[in-house]
């Protein structure tokens, strides 16, 4: 399989678009997922990594009266290297007021909700992923249910916090749920390698799956890349489509 990359402008939608596989996924319900009164936390590689991976289920959580905490691994400074528009300083304050404003057209509660961000450096977590599951394992209880990116996802760092987040949440009995992201742009032949019997469809309606998409395009630093100097899209066409989407699917 190779890896993926979210600057890799050749992605199409392959997996999530022609597996027979999709059809035989198990539907799950929110309650399912998250038992009454407990806290659900998602756990972000990069800010907008909280709406791609589950931007549905945060609002019907939120919907629900759930308990929500986000942790924001990193505040996705790097993503642009050799940017003159976008320097790593413009985009440490840019990419967080994003989030906040993602969050808000999800219509998330601001006011309750518990935010942490973490303020490690992205395109390196791997290196540090014993401080990092030591920091996730800080803001976790054991009646927490954690969804956060698929350790196998094919990028780096999404891997990194899953695998991170799994540790973490076995060290303190909570749940950890994988929620893949780029897994689904792999090539066909790929396909074997997800684990498809761990998968579950959540069902959204039109309502949460519009809202959904809206938020995504608040991430307007990622919507547009550079062609001169060879960045392209961190958030590509391809993946705004598979957002309109009436699931999203979960690894439990």
């Amino acid at each position: 399989m190779k890896p993926v990359s979210s600057n890799d402008a050749s992605l199409a939608p392959q997996i999530w678009n022609h597996a027979a596989q999709l059809d035989n996924i198990p539907v799950i319900s929110t309650r399912s997922l998250v038992s009454p009164g407990a806290r659900a936390v998602v756990i972000a590689p990069h800010p907008g990594d909280e709406v791609v991976t589950c931007g549905g289920l945060l609002q019907l959580l939120s919907a629900l009266g759930h308990p929500l905490q986000l942790i924001s691994i990193t505040d996705g400074s790097a993503s642009h290297p050799g940017s003159r528009q976008w320097s790593e300083k413009r985009l440490s304050v840019f990419r967080p007021q994003e989030s906040v404003e993602a969050l808000r057209r999800l219509g998330l509660p601001m006011h309750s909700l518990k935010w942490i961000r973490g303020g490690f450096t992205d395109n390196a977590l791997n290196e540090r992923e014993d401080e990092l599951t030591q920091f996730i394992a800080r803001y976790l209880r054991p009646d927490d249910v954690v969804f956060t990116t698929w350790s196998g996802d094919g990028n780096c760092d999404h891997e990194a916090v899953g695998r991170a987040a799994a540790l973490a949440a076995a060290s303190v009995g909570a749940i950890c749920n994988e929620v893949p992201v780029w897994a689904w742009h792999w090539a066909a032949r790929d396909q074997a390698q997800i684990p498809w019997h761990r998968a579950r469809k959540l069902r959204l309606d039109t309502w949460t799956v519009a809202r959904k998409s809206h938020a995504t395009h608040a991430y307007a630093t990622q919507l547009d890349g550079e062609p001169a100097i060879g960045i392209a899209p961190l958030i590509p066409p391809v993946l705004l489509e598979r957002m309109r989407l009436p699931y999203e699917i979960v690894f439990v």
